[in-house]
């Protein structure tokens, strides 16, 4: 009765990861190409750090 249940789990799974992914790469996609967004100190363009305040 279980043995029949895996395959689905298994792929409900693998589409549910799939559409988080999807959703997560078209947010940081949004956000890169904002040109009103704070770059992250980290990045190249950045304002760099801040080691005091």
């Amino acid at each position: 009765m279980f043995d029949a249940l895996l395959p689905f789990l298994a792929f409900g799974t693998l589409v549910g990861v799939l559409i988080l992914a999807r959703i997560s790469k078209r947010r940081t996609d949004d956000l890169r190409h904002d040109p009103n967004h704070k770059k992250s100190s980290l990045a190249k363009d950045g304002p760099g750090p801040r080691l005091f305040n």
